[in-house]
């Protein structure tokens, strides 16, 4: 098989290319190595390692199983993180929960997560419930994290407490079939 290698740099809208052919493919890798030009990035070249620490952290848990290692080069001693979260957003609940264990209890051991396909998305839903009284909904659109929430968010609260409330009329007798509970 034959495998081609591209290296690119890009500076100020122009672009130069060199290709270099491998006789052995290589495993599936990307590297992206970044420098901000300061004559493009006029406010700021300089990164705060927590903010893209946070922000790759995320990626490695919506694309589960993804290695993803970010290093810090800039000082005397290199930073080296290596992410990898086999089990993608159910990781992503553990890993929170484990952040707050002194602050909250779990109330179930096992993370509740569904996954389906539409005709144009997909869906993921990982969730554990704790003793705090206090809801804490991450949601993500396109890998994103829409902080503000947005239809999608919406549409989520609302299905869960259809679902609560079909289960509690038609199961549990705690409301009348005609009841309307709302949050």
């Amino acid at each position: 098989m034959d495998t081609t290698v591209t290296t690119s740099a890009l500076s100020m809208a122009s672009r130069s290319a060199t290709c270099k052919r491998l006789s052995q493919p290589p495993k599936q890798v990307l590297r992206w190595l970044f420098k901000a030009d300061p004559e493009i990035f006029t406010e700021t070249t300089r990164y705060d390692y927590d903010v893209l620490l946070k922000r790759l952290r995320e990626q490695a848990f919506l694309n589960g199983g993804v290695n993803i290692t970010f290093s810090d080069e800039r000082g005397e001693q290199p930073i080296r993180e290596v992410l990898h979260y086999e089990g993608g957003i159910r990781s992503f609940v553990d890993y929170i929960h484990e952040r707050k264990k002194n602050i909250w209890d779990v109330l179930h051991e096992d993370v509740i997560y569904y996954s389906g396909d539409g005709e144009h998305s997909t869906v993921e839903v990982a969730l554990q419930y704790n003793d705090s009284y206090n809801t804490t909904l991450l949601s993500f659109a396109n890998n994103i994290h829409t902080a503000d929430g947005g239809t999608h968010e919406i549409g989520f609260r609302t299905a869960l407490l259809r679902a609560f409330n079909d289960y509690a009329k038609k199961k549990s007798g705690i409301f009348k079939k005609k009841a309307t509970n709302t949050a």
